[in-house]
């Protein structure tokens, strides 16, 4: 499994909405969602790997795709 790079929450937001998900609620903690999908990025800088990765999974979207958008 390729390696998830430490990034800020911001180029986090920034290529998932490039990957058509959009920002539905800004609280401690940024939920977007695509109209299927609901995820939930923390407001850290730089977010861990581990949980970057899980997010990467959990919006259907592998890592390669998403290294692309950033």
């Amino acid at each position: 499994m390729p390696k998830v790079p430490n990034i800020n929450h911001q180029r986090a937001v920034n290529a998932l909405e490039k990957a058509g998900f959009w920002i539905a609620r800004q609280r401690k903690h940024i939920t977007m969602t695509n109209g299927t999908r609901i995820i939930t990025i923390p407001r850290a800088n730089p977010i861990n790997s581990y949980t970057m990765a899980g997010i990467i999974k959990d919006a259907g979207i592998s890592i390669e795709e998403f290294k692309k958008l950033l």
